[in-house]
């Protein structure tokens, strides 16, 4: 039988019928061929291109010293399936994925690379939806104890009231604290926190008063505190008890006439700022052994929070992994999958102590020693893999694969726009038991797609 050989312009007609943007370079990094699809994604015209070097119309974040297609031209080896980021002519940034192949001519002698990449902002878009059902912004949970916080926040931001939040450290307490400034009228003015542990209490009231120019030796110009700083905006009082009970006398005056005075200042200065405190310690004991003042426990305990440790929201912990493998990747540009079943076993199974910034240190650890795939137990610190998986209970490691088998499902309906024939066909099991595993796994299809959805 003889070979079919495909002429130039049936490869372009079948580049210009495919949905992926595909480009051709030569040795010099200069654009040789780019098909409608790629015009699309970035917004450049194919004229505007050709002859370009690929990183002056991509601007990708895999350009410079990580370009893939680079790599793939030293090794010879394609890259499939990478995640990165490309900035649009119009300014706007995409996220793709992207596979790269070696151009060679009939004698085997690579003239160029070629690369495809895949438009992911509508599967992106669709992601930052479910996150927002589970959350607001940064700060996401599938914890029921955090749902019953989150159906209260936008009442406590709307209101001018002074909020009292409670928890262990790491339990992301300053998180919370932004969340509501973001929500709050006041999202337009600024956010400013203060560490009371960090500072001596001789330098922290003029840190958050401020003083005026001979106030005391070395002030030689007026410097504003923190409450000035903040004007128009959200004070953040991290670790209040461990403000003097002198200073605390001054923070009562705030609170109750919303007033303060820069030290060596002749009058008063209003304090236009919205109050959010925060400690990691039990504040009514405080009062009791009269270490923290009664009448200031009452003027910051009018809206109070109670933020659960890490360990009694353990289902958690995969969808603050999944946000900080997200992060990590775009911070060092890696394109780390996740986390394999056996590690996330030994991570639910762990009873975090520092909770979330515990959790935000040992993934940040996996990923200087991963670079790319899925980081695994020889990644995680040997203080938890001291304890092997086989000693883990049953009902640890069947939480991790449920956990992410549901995330595999959710991932697959993403990618082929909650089609669950199409969403099948990529797992490799039948539609029938994508729908069962679906039922059985609480997930749901959105209202809007219009076809039938597991019931609960």
């Amino acid at each position: 039988m003889n070979e079919m050989t495909l002429q130039p312009a049936m490869i372009e007609n079948i580049l210009e019928g495919i949905s992926d943007g595909v480009f051709t370079v030569d040795e010099n990094w200069r654009i040789t061929s780019f098909n409608r699809a790629a015009e699309e994604i970035t917004g450049v015209k194919r004229k505007e291109a050709i002859g370009q070097r690929c990183s002056e119309v991509f601007r990708s974040s895999l350009c410079g010293a990580d370009c893939a297609l680079q790599r793939t031209l030293k090794t010879g080896k394609p890259i499939i399936g990478k995640s990165a980021y490309i900035i649009r002519a119009d300014g706007s940034r995409i996220p793709i994925s992207i596979s790269t192949a070696v151009l060679k001519d009939k004698n085997g002698k690579i003239i160029g690379g070629a690369e495809t990449f895949r438009d992911l902002s509508e599967i992106e878009t669709l992601r930052q939806e479910l996150r927002n059902k589970m959350g607001f912004g940064d700060l996401v949970s599938r914890s029921p104890l955090m749902q019953k916080i989150f159906e209260v926040l936008p009442a406590i931001a709307a209101s001018p009231s002074t909020v009292l939040i409670t928890g262990e450290t790491g339990t992301g307490k300053e998180l919370v604290a932004r969340t509501i400034h973001q929500l709050s009228p006041r999202s337009r003015g600024p956010f400013i926190a203060v560490n009371c542990a960090a500072l001596p209490n001789e330098l922290l009231e003029s840190e958050l008063f401020g003083y005026k120019k001979g106030a005391f030796t070395g002030a030689v110009q007026d410097k504003p505190g923190r409450f000035a700083l903040a004007k128009g905006g959200t004070l953040f009082f991290d670790e209040i008890g461990e403000v003097s009970p002198a200073l605390q006398v001054k923070l009562l005056r705030v609170l109750q006439d919303r007033i303060y005075e820069p030290l060596g200042a002749t009058r008063s200065e209003t304090a236009n700022v919205r109050i959010i405190v925060a400690t990691n310690q039990d504040l009514t004991e405080m009062v009791k052994t009269g270490a923290f003042r009664e009448d200031l426990y009452y003027r910051v305990n009018v809206v109070r929070i109670d933020l659960p440790p890490l360990r009694r929201r353990k289902e958690d912990i995969p969808v603050i992994i999944e946000q900080l493998v997200e992060r990590f990747n775009l911070l060092w540009r890696k394109s780390v999958s996740g986390v394999s079943i056996e590690a996330l076993s030994l991570l639910m199974a762990h009873d975090w102590p520092g909770n979330i910034r515990e959790l935000e240190n040992v993934i940040e650890r996996a990923f200087v020693l991963c670079n790319d795939g899925e980081i695994t137990l020889k990644h995680l610190p040997e203080e938890l893999t001291a304890r092997r998986v086989t000693d883990l209970p049953p009902e640890s490691i069947r939480s991790a694969v449920q956990t992410l088998e549901a995330q595999t499902i959710q991932s697959a309906l993403a990618r082929h726009n909650f089609n669950r024939t199409a969403a099948a066909k990529d797992l490799g099991i039948h539609k029938t038991t994508l729908f069962r595993r679906m039922k059985k796994l609480g997930l749901s299809l959105p209202r809007k797609d219009g076809r039938s959805h597991p019931k609960k």
